[in-house]
């Protein structure tokens, strides 16, 4: 099979969808990889480094969409990449479809096979191919969201730890899971006064063990979020539904009344986000200011840190690009359950639940679609 690489196109995303040593482990196996120009600049991976691992280089993307049977991305694809896909087409990347109507309309229409990462899961449960996303989501989050609340950035001027003699920041993480266990990891970390909110007692229970004292835990009611959100300094939203829209659990009436100078940082922007006041941002242009409250819904965070950031995905990706161009998509898909969990879209049809059931699209079973 020959499997296409291209540059990513998104604002300020550096990350790339296969590594040289990726590539090599892919041309080892008897496929060919095509990889545009300059693809691999953000994590400081040459043309040269590719070509020693057994690429070819394209001049452009075009090049690739054109000859690849496989895309491999990072991103969801943009509008211009979208117009290059083919019937019969792979893409394997990051989609992120219940939120966005435009992109789900555009790979319909492609005819191309659709396999989204996030929604792929785990012979143990949970979302493998989004979870080192999710980690490194969790830990940027709180970085940002520090950041946020020094005074020239129109914060609340107070540092995270605070210092002896002066209270720390209060940061409140709405949702228990991958993001948050990590974001709790480093708020507790820089000294911060951690509070978890999260619906599932087993989740409490796994960060209580997980964290000791210096982590609060609390059960997620209206009441709960409402009473700690209008305490918070910083709220980190990182609620996940497995390829749905995200809840919004806080509401605007809520930030209209949260202390000016605080700061949201709304991790789960990729999935429409879990503030009511949520709308998705750049690196270029990270923040915004809603009733004197700072929001950050950059929707590409992990894109901030390339490198660790590309090689944590590919170390879960590698095995089900290897899986999809050894025995081609059809067998691939048919052999693996969880890996068939990762269909969004094929020939036409919507084959992701959550996904139809968000766009008002009619839902095939993602086999059905297959045999068809």
């Amino acid at each position: 099979m020959l499997v296409g690489v291209p540059k990513e196109i998104k604002n300020h995303e550096y990350r790339v969808g296969l590594t040289p040593e990726s590539v090599r482990e892919v041309v080892q196996h008897g496929h060919e990889v095509l990889v545009e120009t300059g693809a691999g600049a953000g994590i400081n991976a040459s043309d040269a480094d590719y070509v020693t691992a057994g690429a070819r280089t394209a001049a452009s993307a075009s090049e690739v969409f054109e000859h690849a049977e496989m895309i491999v991305k990072v991103k969801e694809p943009q509008a211009s990449e979208r117009a290059m896909l083919s019937d019969g087409q792979i893409l394997f990347t990051y989609l992120h479809l219940a939120p966005d109507p435009d992109q789900t309309r555009d790979l319909v229409a492609t005819g191309a096979t659709c396999v989204a990462y996030e929604t792929v899961t785990g012979a143990q449960g949970g979302l493998p191919l989004l979870a080192p996303m999710s980690e490194v989501a969790g830990r940027l989050a709180v970085q940002a969201g520090a950041h946020c609340l020094e005074k020239p950035q129109g914060g609340l001027g107070m540092l995270l730890g605070g210092v002896p003699g002066v209270d720390p920041a209060k940061v409140v993480i709405i949702g228990g899971g991958v993001v948050g266990s990590h974001a709790a990891h480093i708020a507790i970390g820089m000294g911060a006064d951690t509070w978890v909110i999260d619906r599932s007692s087993e989740a409490l229970k796994r960060l209580w063990t997980q964290f000791g004292r210096p982590l609060n835990t609390v059960y997620s009611t209206q009441v709960a979020v409402e009473r700690h959100v209008l305490e918070a300094d910083l709220v980190i939203g990182s609620v996940l539904i497995p390829g749905a829209a995200a809840p919004k659990l806080v509401n605007a009436e809520m930030v209209r009344r949260m202390k000016p100078g605080a700061v949201l940082v709304d991790v789960a922007i990729d999935q429409g986000g879990c503030f009511e006041t949520s709308r998705a941002t750049s690196h270029a242009d990270p923040t915004y200011v809603v009733d004197d409250v700072i929001h950050y819904c950059v929707a590409n965070m992990p894109g901030a840190v390339p490198r660790t950031s590309t090689y944590a995905l590919n170390n879960v990706t590698l095995p089900y690009v290897l899986k999809l161009a050894d025995f081609g998509y059809k067998q691939a898909l048919a052999d693996d359950p969880h890996l068939r969990e990762g269909l969004n879209v094929h020939k036409g049809l919507v084959t992701q639940r959550e996904v139809a059931n968000a766009l008002g699209y009619a839902f095939v079973d993602p086999l059905e679609a297959l045999q068809a």
